[in-house]
This record gives C-alpha cells, sequence and structure tokens, in this order.
C-alpha cells in the first residue's frame, strides 16, 4: 500500500468513526440520540486509534495536516511529501463524511435541526467569536501535537501507542472541546464540510463557510507551534520560527482578550 491510500484510507476511518458517533448522538430517532458530550468524546478517541491502528505501520498515520506540517517544520518529515499526504487526508475524510451520510439515509428528514445536520460533518462554535474560537482551536492542537511529542519519546508496550494516543484525543475533547468541537485537524473539518455542501440532504441548510477558516488556520499555528515549543523547551533549538511564532499567538490572543473585554463594557 503506498502512503497516499494509506493516509486516504487512515482519515476515511477516523471520519467514519467520528462522525458516526456524532450522528448517533444528535439526529432524530437513533439509538443513541441524546447520549451526550462524553460519547462523542470517546468516539472520536477510538475513531483515531482505529485509523492509526489500521494504517500506522505504512505512512505513520498522521490523519491530520496539522500534524503533517508541525513534524515537518521540525524536521521530523520531509517538505516534499507535505503536498501528497495533505492531499490523502481531505479526499478520505471527504469519502468517509459521504459513508456517513449513506448510514443515517432516514435520519436526515426525521432532523429539522439544521445545525445537528452540519454537526455530524463539520464543527460549529457554542458561541460564534472568530478570535476566540481560533484561540481555541490554536490550544487545542498545541496540547495534541505536544502530546504527540511526548508520547514518541516514551517506550510502551508493542502496540500500545495507538490506544495512548487516542487517549489524548479523548482527553483534549472533554477538557478543551466543549467551545468549538475541537476540529484540532484541518482535512477533518474541510472535508467533511465539502461533502456536505454537496450532498442532498434533506433540510440541510447552509454549511458555514464564513467559520470554514478557524478549524483550518487555528490547527496549523496551534500545530507548528507545539512542536516548534518542545523543540526549544525539551531540545534547547530555540529556532527563528519559534519566535515568529511565539509573537504571532501572543498578538492574536490578545487581540481576541482585548474583542471580548470590550464586549463585556459594551
Amino acid at each position: 500500500m503506498s502512503e497516499f491510500l494509506a493516509e486516504l484510507i487512515g482519515t476515511m476511518i477516523l471520519i467514519i468513526f467520528g462522525g458516526g458517533v456524532v450522528g448517533g448522538v444528535v439526529l432524530k430517532k437513533t439509538k443513541a440520540e441524546g447520549a451526550g458530550w462524553i460519547v462523542i468524546t470517546i468516539g472520536w478517541g477510538l475513531a483515531v486509534t482505529m485509523g492509526v491502528y489500521a494504517v500506522g505501520s505504512v505512512s505513520g498515520a498522521h490523519l491530520n495536516p496539522a500534524v503533517t506540517l508541525a513534524f515537518a517544520a521540525i524536521g521530523q518529515f520531509p517538505w516534499d511529501k507535505v503536498p501528497l499526504f495533505i492531499s490523502a487526508q481531505v479526499i478520505g475524510a471527504i469519502i468517509g463524511a459521504v459513508i456517513v451520510f449513506f448510514l443515517y439515509l432516514p435520519h436526515w428528514r426525521e432532523t429539522k435541526d439544521q445545525a445537528a445536520k452540519l454537526g455530524v460533518f463539520a464543527t460549529d462554535p457554542a458561541i460564534h467569536s472568530p478570535l476566540s474560537n481560533l484561540v481555541s482551536e490554536i490550544i487545542g492542537t498545541f496540547v495534541l501535537i505536544m502530546g504527540l511529542l511526548f508520547i514518541g519519546a516514551n517506550q510502551f508496550t508493542e502496540g500500545l501507542n495507538p490506544v495512548i494516543v487516542g487517549l489524548l484525543i479523548t482527553a483534549i475533547g472533554l477538557s478543551l472541546g466543549a467551545t468549538t468541537g475541537y476540529a484540532i485537524n484541518p482535512a477533518r473539518d474541510l472535508g467533511p464540510r465539502i461533502a456536505h455542501a454537496f450532498l442532498p440532504i434533506i433540510g440541510k441548510g447552509s454549511s458555514n463557510w464564513s467559520y470554514a477558516w478557524v478549524p483550518i488556520v487555528g490547527p496549523i499555528i496551534g500545530g507548528v507551534y507545539g512542536a516548534l515549543f518542545y523543540q526549544a523547551i525539551f531540545k534547547a533549538d530555540f529556532s527563528a520560527a519559534f519566535w515568529i511564532f511565539s509573537v504571532i499567538i501572543l498578538v492574536i490572543f490578545i487581540a481576541a482578550a482585548s474583542k471580548e473585554l470590550k464586549k463585556g463594557d459594551s
């Protein structure tokens, strides 16, 4: 199997399980309707575990452009493979989302809530505030990449790593995901959002493209900075990129806080 096909299949598996658990919880007349946030976070953690088990031995199972770019930024992945991996991840996410659509065919008609239907495919913030939503995605993906690098620095029983990675995703969802739905993965959001846009979902409403930049830009910034931060603090490699990203993130955080504080004064 090629690395391209491995990333495509791994990301497809990720979305089938991840989108599948969301559909089960939010769509009407499913057996899991109303099961709640805990079930969703566990489902997404297991989704990542299954994707990593499926293709980890072939491609390393990035399944996420933020991971690919982060590893490339610190020299752990070749830049010339980045476009190949990202394109495979987005295509795999689209295919996975299409499969989820077919899984819940009779439930789209039963579900009147357009936001719930979109939520099966893509993320949407609990409170719409783009800069603050961006900060949430930056923090979540920063923690993801730091966690992956921590896991990589330790020895586990053979075959256990995917389980640990899945637990990391579950922990991020439980602790950091309630603000935006924790995309922490541009392909996981963009691919299914594209699928939502072209699929004949009954009464689906808007794909909310005005928000789509947040779960792309946030994870990329947070992921790359997580890798650079790890190299700086744990490897004493204070690169120019580390300082540049530090300034960018500081500016974003200050701007987000200032905007929220002004809302409080109005």
